[in-house]
C-alpha cells in the first residue's frame, strides 16, 4: 500500500461534499479545523509524511473511507504485534510517547485534523528518532473502523479527552455512543480493553452508561470511585487514572479551569464465554422490562383522564 496522501483530504469539511453523493446521513463527531502549519513544520510533514501517514482510499467524503477499503496490520507494519489504536491523537503527545516506551506494540492513531497529522509525524521524528511502530490514518474512525479493520484485531482501544461538544443540541456528535461502543466491541479481541478519559461530568457519566449497556464489554470497575455530582448517586463505575496515559494539553487545560477528568476501562468479555452469553440475557429481561414500561396504558394503571380545558363546545 503507497503511503502517499491524497489531493481530496486537504479540501475543506466534509459539508463540501453534496448530500447526494453520501452513502448515508452522516453526523459528524469532530469539528474540522483550519489546515494551515507553519514553514517548518510544513516541511518535516512533507518530508516523512510516507514513513507515518496511510494512504487511504476515499469514499464520498474527504474524511470518509472507500467501502471494501481494507488494512492488514501484519502488511502496514511488516510484522504481527498487539494493536493499539487511539481515536482522536490531537497533537499526538500520547501515541508517539506510548510508541516510544513501548517498541513492542503496533500504534495506529485516527487524526483528522492535517496540522495534527503533522505535528504527529514532526514528533515521531524530532522527538524520538523516528517511530517504525507508529502509523497515521486521516480518516473519521466512526466511520473507518469497521471498514479498515477487522473483528478481533485490536488489542486496546483508547478515546481520551474526546470532543466533548457540551452544549446540550450537540450531544448528539458525541463519539462515545452506542454505535461506537459496538463498533469497539467488534473490534477488541477476547479480554482486550478500551480505555477512555474525559474531563466533562456528563460526558463521564454518558460514557459509563454506554460502555456499560454494550453487549460484550464488561466494566471492571462497578461501583468504584462514585462521583459526588453524579445524578446516579453512587454509581460510579470509574477507573484509576492509567498509569500509561501522559498529562497531555487537554488535560493541563482541564486543570487550569478547575475540571475533574474521570478514567474508564473496561474488557471485552470472550465471546461465546458463559459471561457474555449471561450479559446477552441480562440485556434481553431489560430491553423486555423496558419496552412493556413503554406500552403501558395509563388506564390501565388507574389513571382517568381529565376534561379538556377548552370544553367540549370548543372542540
Amino acid at each position: 500500500m503507497g503511503k502517499t496522501i491524497r489531493a481530496d483530504a486537504q479540501s475543506g469539511g466534509d459539508d463540501e461534499t453534496p448530500d447526494r453523493q453520501r452513502p448515508y446521513p452522516r453526523v459528524r463527531t469532530f469539528a474540522r479545523r483550519g489546515d494551515r502549519m507553519g514553514q517548518t513544520l510544513e516541511k518535516t510533514f512533507e518530508k516523512y509524511k510516507d514513513a507515518y501517514l496511510l494512504d487511504v482510499k476515499r469514499g464520498a467524503g474527504p474524511t470518509m473511507a472507500a467501502e471494501g477499503e481494507r488494512l492488514d496490520p501484519r502488511v502496514v507494519f511488516g510484522r504481527e504485534a498487539p494493536l493499539i489504536v487511539e481515536v482522536g491523537c490531537g497533537n499526538g503527545e500520547q501515541i508517539t510517547h506510548a510508541a516510544a516506551l513501548h517498541p513492542e506494540n503496533n500504534y495506529l492513531g485516527f487524526e483528522v485534523w492535517l496540522p495534527g497529522v503533522a505535528k504527529i509525524v514532526s514528533s515521531a521524528v524530532r522527538n524520538y528518532d523516528g517511530l517504525p511502530n507508529l502509523k497515521v490514518a486521516d480518516v473519521d474512525a466512526l466511520q473507518a473502523l469497521p471498514i479498515l479493520l477487522g473483528e478481533a484485531t485490536v488489542h486496546e482501544m483508547w478515546t481520551f479527552f474526546a470532543d466533548p461538544w457540551p452544549k446540550t443540541r450537540h450531544h448528539k456528535r458525541r463519539l462515545v455512543a452506542p454505535e461506537f461502543a459496538a463498533i469497539v466491541a467488534d473490534l477488541l479481541e477476547d479480554g482486550g480493553r478500551w480505555r477512555l478519559a474525559t474531563d466533562w461530568d456528563d460526558y463521564a457519566w454518558q460514557q459509563r452508561d454506554v460502555v456499560e449497556s454494550t453487549l460484550g464489554l464488561s466494566n471492571p470497575h462497578v461501583g468504584q470511585r462514585p462521583d459526588v455530582n453524579d445524578p446516579q448517586g453512587q454509581r460510579g463505575g470509574f477507573a484509576p487514572r492509567f498509569d500509561g496515559r501522559v498529562v497531555t494539553a487537554f488535560e493541563r487545560r482541564a486543570a487550569r479551569e478547575g475540571r475533574d477528568v474521570h478514567d474508564l476501562c473496561v474488557v471485552r468479555l470472550a465471546r461465546g464465554s458463559a459471561e457474555e452469553r449471561e450479559q446477552a440475557a441480562s440485556f434481553q429481561v431489560t430491553a423486555c422490562l423496558e419496552r412493556l414500561s413503554e406500552t403501558e396504558k395509563p388506564a390501565e394503571s388507574g389513571f382517568t383522564p381529565s376534561e379538556p380545558w377548552y370544553g367540549a363546545d370548543e372542540a
